[in-house]
């Protein structure tokens, strides 16, 4: 089984990063491919950013010419998982509804502790259109960025400081709001007293169940294939093409 991960950003080292969650948490005989955006924002916070993510992670998978069963969308509460379950004919599992819908298994609530307030609202969008967002108590940011998650010491103080805040608004399990927090829950899981779901382990063992039934996205409806019309692609820099960064 080969299940490929997508970085919502530019930053190779991220990828990296997610890759070695990912495939700890892969089971046996299960290869897992990285994925890196080769233009877009180097760390997605925002709605612009979002968007623009969600453009270059689906022209990359749109290049993308090796054989997979599988695609984890390794951005949590990022726009282009609707997009990739038209273009591709595997199926595709985004880190933030998959760790929702864990989370709904093992709590009646669940908050989401993630990086910068501003991200909160467009992660609240998100598992509204997942369909889980009613048993989500609370998003709550660390105040930390993206790319400030690379200091292991801050992080957990500033997720540990974040979680008491979910817990107190009623969450019963925790989910880590960003692919960057890959692994983290080791960390903080027992200090908290609380289960706590990493969206990359969780959409990996999701990806792995849905290729082991058989099962992909449903064609009929909303997940259709794209409709057949002339779509202009550009390289980054080229005249009509999408940002660089």
């Amino acid at each position: 089984m080969r299940i490929v991960v997508t970085n919502c950003n530019t930053t190779q080292e991220m990828t990296e990063e997610i890759v070695r969650g990912a495939r700890a948490a892969a089971g046996p005989g299960t290869t897992v491919l990285g994925l890196t955006p080769a233009w877009g924002p180097e760390s997605a916070e925002g709605w612009l950013d979002s968007y623009l993510s969600a453009a270059a992670v689906l022209d990359t998978l749109r290049r993308y010419q090796e054989p997979y069963d599988a695609v984890v969308m390794a951005g949590f509460g990022e726009h282009g998982r609707e997009g990739a379950r038209e273009l591709v004919d595997v199926p595709v599992v985004d880190i933030t509804e998959a760790a929702a819908h864990l989370a709904c298994l093992l709590g009646r609530r669940y908050g989401v502790v993630t990086t910068l307030e501003r991200s909160c609202g467009q992660i609240e969008d998100s598992l509204e259109a997942a369909g889980v967002g009613r048993n989500c108590a609370a998003v709550v940011g660390t105040g930390l960025g993206v790319l400030d998650l690379g200091d292991a010491q801050r992080t957990e103080a500033a997720f540990l400081r974040a979680a008491e805040r979910a817990r107190e608004a009623g969450a019963e399990v925790l989910v880590l709001g960003c692919a960057g927090m890959t692994g983290l829950q080791r960390a903080v899981g027992e200090k908290l007293g609380l289960p706590v779901v990493d969206g990359v382990a969780a959409a990996v063992k999701l990806a792995e169940s849905l290729v082991s039934l058989g099962l992909t996205t449903s064609r009929a409806g909303g997940y259709a294939r794209p409709v057949p019309k002339r779509r202009t692609w550009g390289a980054p820099g080229a005249e009509g093409s999408p940002p660089a960064g």
